[in-house]
C-alpha cells in the first residue's frame, strides 16, 4: 500500500480499524503473564478466527499482533534471538485472516523502558530497536504501519523515524490520554498531531485509556491543526471490576452512537481498543460507515512545538522574541562553565528568558575548545527538561543541526538555511526529514546580494527548491539580514523593503539579528529600539534578542498594541504590572496559562502575554481548583473548560465550582480593578473567561433544579448608542448567577420600565456614557415611581457620579461592573 493509496482510502470514506486483540484473546483462555505473541503462535486458531470475525464486521485495517514483539519487550521472556521469526509469523497469521479483504498493519507501541534523561535508554538506540523491528514486519508483507498506545511524544518520533528509513510504507500513529488530556509525559493532543504530521506520519490520533465520549474533545483539538487525517481507537467504556473479573459495559450500540460523534468531531479513521468485539465494529460499521469524512486542513499553520507545548508564527499575530541568550559568543563566564562540561548557565538562561517573555529560545554551542555537537545535544537535554518553550537550533555545521533535530522531542526551527550550496543541498533535506521550520537567510556561494532585488531573487529560489521537496511558505521564516547602520546607512531602509515585500508580496513571516543594526555605536539600546518598533510597524514578525532588555521588549509590546493586535492591550497591560513587581521585589507569581486539561502550567505576567509552558498535573482537587480560579484570575478564556472539566473530573460539584472558584476569582479581578493593577482589558478578559465557564455548568445547575437569582432589566437609556459598560455589567452579572434582560442601548424609557414589571424584575441597571443622556435616566426613575413598579433602580456610566444618582432618586451607583454586583447584592439583602 503506497502512501497515496492510503490518502484516497481514508479521504474517501471513514476507515473502520478491527476491535480489541489482548482483552478478547484472554476471553479465549489466554493466561495472564504469558508473552502474547508466543501465546498465539502456539495458538494460532484462536486470533484468526476472531480476525476473521472483525473483517466480516467491516474492519478495513487489521493491526497484526506484534504489538509487543520488539528485542526490549521479547527479552522480559528470553525470546530476543525470535524476534524475525516471531515477526513474519504474526504478520502472515494476521495477512491470513485479511484474506485479501482488508489490510494488515504492523503494530508497534513502547518499549517500557525510559528515555535519557529521564531514564539510561538513549533515543538512538531505541531508533535502532524499532528499526530492527521495522525491517522484519516491512519484509513480512504489511500494508502499513501503526504505532499506538504511545504515552511518550519522544517514542513516537522514534518510531517515525525509524520506519521511515526502513520503507515508505504508510504510518499511522496513536497516543493514550489521561483524564487530564495529556498523556503521561504531558504532550497535549493538538502539539501531538503538530509535531507527528510534520515529521511524515500519515495520520495521527489517540487510542485506549478512555471510553468513546472522552475522545471527542482531544480529536476536535487535534482537527484545529490537522493536515492529515485523525484517528480514533476508545475502549468500551471504562474498565470496572465485577465479581472480580474485569467488564467493559458499553454495548456495541451506545459504541457505535457515541463513534458516530466521533466522526463528526474529526475522526475519519475509528476502530475499537479494550473491551471491544466483532460485535462493536459491526455496530461501528453500520453507523459510520455512509457519513462524511472529516477532510483535513489543506493550508498548514506555521507551528513550533516542543514536547508540551505549542507556539503558532501569525503574519498579523503578536510579534514574538526568539530568546538569543544560550550563545557563548562574547559570553566568557558562560564559555568557561561549557569547558567545564557545566549547563547551569544555560540552564538559568533559559528559565529567565522564559521568565522575561521569549516565545522561542535560540540554542547555540559554537566555541572553541569543545566538543560543539555533543554540547549541543547536552543543552538540548538540559533545556527541554527546564522550561517548555520550543527551540531554534543554531549552529554553522550541518552535522550538529542535524543531530539535534534527530533528539529535539519536538518540531524546532533550524537557523539557518542559505542558497549556498552546503546549505541548500543537504541541510534542506534534513530539515524537511525531521519536519522542522527553517530561518531562510538571502545568501548565497556570492556572498551578500548587492540590493534588494538580489536578496528578493534568492528568497524566492530557496522557497522554490524548499517546495520542490514538499515543503512551503508556512515552513519557512525569512531572516531580513540585518547590516550595521554605521557601515550601510540604508540597512534599515532595506531590511524594512525586505520586511514588507515578504509579507504582502510572498506571504512570509520574517525575522532578524536586531542588534547587529546597531554594531559599533555608542548607546546602542536607542538605535535598536527605535529600529525594531519601525520594523514591527513594516510587518516584522519575530526577533532573535535579549528579553530580559526592558527598552526593547517594551516597545515591541507597546508597538503591537498601537498596531491594534489581538489582545495586545491585555499583553501590554500584563507586562507592566509584571514588571511593576519585579521592580518592588515582590516574588513571581507562577499562574497556570496553559494548554490543556488541568495543567498547572507556569508562566509570569510576562510570560502571560505570550508564552505558556506546561507542567504535568498531579491530579488532586486542590490543584484543579487552583487551575479554576487561575484560569478566570488571567482571562484564560482559552482553557478555562479543560480547568473546569478536570475540577468535575476530581469530583468538584458546580455549585462548589462557581462559588468557591469562579467567583472568588472575579472577586479578586475586581479588587485587583480597583487598585489599578488591572485594567479594562483584563477585566473583560476574565469576565469573559468566567462567562465561558458558567455557560458550561448552567446546563447542570438546571438539571439539579438549582432556581437562578433575581431578574434584573439592565440597557443603555434612549439616546446613548454606547454599551459596552452596559455589556459588561451584563456579563458580571450573569456571572453572578442571576438572570438578566438585557434590552441593549438607546432603549426607551417606557419600555425599560414596561419590560421590569413584566418580568417581576426585581433591579433595573441603566447606563450612560453621554452628558447629553444622563438625564434619560431621571425619565426612568420618575418612571418606576410613577407605575408604581417595586424594582430598584441602579445607575453607572463615564460621566455618572454618587451624587447623581442621589439628586435623580436612584437607588445606587457604581463605577464599574464589578462594583456593580456588589450593589446589587447589597440591594436585594437589605429588602
Amino acid at each position: 500500500m503506497t502512501r497515496e493509496e492510503f490518502a484516497t482510502l481514508v479521504g474517501s470514506r471513514p476507515v473502520i480499524l478491527d476491535g480489541a486483540t489482548g482483552t478478547n484473546l484472554q476471553k479465549a483462555g489466554m493466561p495472564v503473564g504469558v508473552c502474547p505473541e508466543q501465546w498465539i503462535l502456539e495458538n494460532p486458531g484462536v486470533l484468526i478466527e476472531l480476525q476473521e470475525r472483525y473483517v466480516e464486521a467491516g474492519t478495513d485495517i487489521l493491526f497484526a499482533p506484534t504489538f509487543t514483539a520488539s528485542r526490549i519487550k521479547l527479552e522480559e521472556y528470553g525470546l530476543e534471538n525470535s524476534l524475525v521469526q516471531m515477526n513474519r509469523e504474526l504478520v502472515a497469521l494476521s495477512k491470513r485472516a485479511a484474506g485479501g479483504r482488508a489490510y494488515v498493519a504492523g503494530d508497534l507501541t513502547m518499549t517500557g523502558r525510559q528515555l535519557y534523561p529521564l531514564g539510561d535508554l538513549m533515543f538512538e538506540d531505541l531508533v535502532e530497536v524499532y528499526k530492527e523491528q521495522a525491517k522484519v514486519i516491512c519484509e513480512a508483507g504489511a500494508d502499513l504501519f501503526v504505532v499506538e498506545t504511545m504515552m511518550s511524544l519522544q517514542e513516537c518520533r522514534a518510531a517515525v523515524i525509524a520506519i521511515r528509513e526502513v520503507c515508505d510504507l504508510p504510518i499511522m500513529v496513536s497516543l493514550t490520554y489521561n483524564e487530564d488530556g495529556r498523556t503521561l509525559y504531558g504532550t497535549d493532543p493538538a502539539t501531538a498531531v503538530i509535531v507527528l504530521q510534520s515529521l511524515g506520519a500519515d495520520a495521527v490520533g489517540l487510542n485506549c485509556s478512555t471510553g468513546p465520549e472522552a475522545m471527542i474533545d482531544p480529536v476536535q483539538q487535534m482537527a484545529e491543526y490537522a493536515t492529515i487525517p485523525l484517528l480514533a481507537k476508545p475502549n468500551a467504556g471504562m474498565p470496572e471490576l465485577c465479581d472480580g473479573v474485569t467488564v467493559y459495559r458499553t454495548t456495541p450500540e451506545e459504541f457505535a452512537s457515541v463513534g458516530a460523534k466521533l466522526v463528526e468531531a474529526g475522526a475519519a479513521i475509528i476502530g475499537g481498543c479494550c473491551g471491544t468485539t466483532p460485535e462493536h465494529i459491526r455496530a461501528l460499521k453500520q453507523a459510520v460507515g455512509s457519513m462524511p469524512v472529516h477532510m483535513p486542513l489543506t493550508k498548514k499553520r506555521r507551528m513550533l512545538a516542543s514536547e508540551r507545548m505549542h507556539v503558532e508564527i501569525q503574519l498579523d499575530g503578536k510579534f514574538m522574541v526568539i530568546g538569543e541568550r544560550i550563545n557563548p559568543t562574547g559570553k566568557k563566564k558562560l564559555q568557561a562553565e561549557l569547558k567545564e562540561g557545566s549547563l547551569s548557565m544555560v540552564r538559568t538562561m533559559a528559565t529567565e528568558q522564559e521568565e522575561n517573555g521569549a516565545q522561542i529560545l535560540d540554542i547555540n554551542m559554537g566555541m572553541n575548545g569543545i566538543d560543539e555537537k555533543q554540547m549541543m545535544l547536552d543543552a538540548i537535554y538540559e533545556v527541554t527538561s527546564t522550561v517548555d518553550l520550543p527551540l531554534c537550533i543554531d549552529s554553522s555545521h550541518v552535522d550538529i543541526i542535524e543531530a539535534a533535530l534527530r533528539i529535539y522531542p519536538g518540531r524546532a526551527l533550524v537557523n539557518s538555511i542559505s542558497l549556498e550550496k552546503e546549505k541548500i543541498e543537504y541541510l534542506l533535506p534534513i530539515a524537511k526529514k525531521y519536519g522542522a521550520m527553517f530561518i531562510l537567510l538571502p545568501l548565497s556561494d556570492e556572498g551578500l546580494p548587492k540590493d534588494s532585488a538580489e536578496k528578493h531573487g534568492i528568497i524566492r529560489e530557496i522557497l522554490r527548491r524548499a517546495e520542490a521537496i514538499g515543503m512551503g511558505k508556512e515552513d519557512i521564516v525569512v531572516d531580513g539580514l540585518v547590516a550595521t547602520i554605521g557601515a550601510n546607512p540604508k540597512a534599515a531602509l532595506e531590511c524594512f523593503e525586505t520586511f514588507s515585500f515578504c509579507k504582502n508580496e510572498m506571504e512570509l513571516p520574517t525575522v532578524c539579528g536586531l542588534s547587529n543594526i546597531s554594531f559599533g555605536l555608542p548607546e546602542r539600546s536607542y538605535v535598536n529600539t527605535a529600529f525594531l518598533t519601525m520594523a514591527i510597524g513594516n510587518g516584522l514578525t519575530m526577533a532573535i534578542a535579549n528579553p530580559s532588555q526592558e527598552l526593547l521588549m517594551n516597545a515591541a509590546f507597546a508597538s503591537d498594541m498601537l498596531l491594534n493586535k489581538e489582545e495586545s492591550g491585555i499583553r501590554y497591560i500584563g507586562r507592566m504590572n509584571y514588571l511593576s513587581e519585579k521592580h518592588e521585589g515582590m516574588e513571581h507569581v507562577w499562574v497556570p496559562v496553559g494548554t490543556a486539561k488541568g495543567a498547572a502550567v507556569k508562566g509570569t505576567a510576562a510570560g502571560q502575554a505570550g508564552n505558556a509552558g506546561g507542567a504535568k498535573d498531579s491530579g488532586n482537587a486542590n490543584e484543579a481548583r487552583s487551575a479554576v480560579f487561575t484560569a478566570v484570575l488571567k482571562g484564560n478564556k482559552n482553557h478555562i473548560l479543560d480547568e473546569v472539566k478536570h475540577a468535575l473530573d476530581t469530583g468538584e460539584k458546580p455549585d462548589d465550582i462557581i462559588n468557591g472558584h469562579l467567583i472568588p476569582a472575579i472577586n479578586e479581578v475586581g479588587e485587583l480593578f480597583d487598585k489599578q493593577k488591572y485594567f479594562l482589558p483584563q477585566l473583560i478578559s476574565s469576565a469573559n473567561t468566567m462567562k465561558v465557564a458558567i455557560e458550561y455548568l448552567e446546563p447542570m445547575l438546571a438539571r439539579s433544579d438549582k432556581e437562578p437569582k433575581a431578574t434584573l432589566v439592565v440597557a443603555t437609556v434612549e439616546g446613548d448608542i454606547h454599551d459596552i459598560g452596559k455589556n459588561l455589567v451584563v456579563l458580571m452579572l450573569k456571572n453572578y448567577g442571576y438572570h438578566v434582560i438585557d434590552l441593549g442601548k438607546d432603549v426607551p424609557a417606557d419600555l425599560i420600565v414596561d419590560t421590569a414589571m413584566k418580568e417581576n424584575a426585581r433591579v433595573i441597571g441603566l447606563s450612560a456614557l453621554m452628558t447629553t443622556t444622563m438625564m434619560r435616566m431621571k425619565d426612568v426613575v420618575e418612571l418606576v415611581k410613577e407605575r408604581g413598579c417595586t424594582a430598584k433602580v441602579v445607575i453607572g456610566g463615564a460621566a455618572i457620579t454618587e451624587s447623581f444618582a442621589e439628586e435623580i432618586g436612584a437607588d445606587g451607583y457604581s463605577k464599574d461592573a464589578a462594583e456593580c454586583v456588589k450593589l446589587v447584592d447589597r440591594l436585594l439583602e437589605e429588602e
